[in-house]
């Protein structure tokens, strides 16, 4: 599966993909995988980022529109 939305959040927000794994605390090569789709990101990780970059993590899989988390 391929996560367009991962690269797209990390460029809105003007970030290398080795900031983003410094975040994560993984290496660059890794998170290039995940972005590619070569390789699936771990829960716990796609959770991070969602809650980096404010959106719910249905919006980062592209299961939905909306980026604003609902209550």
């Amino acid at each position: 599966m391929y996560f367009q939305r991962l690269r797209d959040m990390r460029e809105d927000h003007d970030l290398t993909q080795t900031q983003v794994a410094a975040l994560l605390g993984i290496q660059q090569t890794v998170y290039s995988r995940y972005e590619r789709g070569y390789q699936t990101i771990p829960l716990e990780l796609l959770i991070q980022l969602a809650d980096y970059y404010r959106v719910s993590v249905d919006y980062l899989l592209g299961r939905t529109n909306r980026m604003k988390l609902t209550k």
